[in-house]
């Protein structure tokens, strides 16, 4: 986890934590999963970017999203990989 210019608080840690192995139920071959949280310097109240950079075998998924809190972003995310993955997993069905 990477989030320059400011410390994260070990709540916002055990959330992300848990929000991250709740995508293991869709897809159980997830290598690894990065998460970049940013403060954007702006006038709107929507600032707070949260990105997921997830390695699977043969690519990586990435979802990048604004909110005004970094929990809403990071479900936004979640929600959107899931979707990714459930994809990813439907493919591999047809072609097995």
């Amino acid at each position: 986890m990477q989030a320059p210019n400011f410390a994260v608080k070990k709540d916002l840690l055990v959330f992300i934590e848990k929000r991250l192995q709740k995508l293991e139920q869709f897809y159980d071959k997830i290598v690894a999963a990065d998460v970049f949280l940013k403060v954007q310097k702006t006038s709107e109240k929507e600032n707070k970017s949260t990105e997921i950079l997830l390695s699977v075998p043969g690519s990586n998924l990435i979802c990048k999203k604004e909110s005004k809190t970094f929990e809403a972003a990071l479900d936004e995310c979640v929600q959107s990989l899931e979707r990714q993955l459930k994809k990813r997993k439907q493919k591999q069905r047809a072609f097995a």
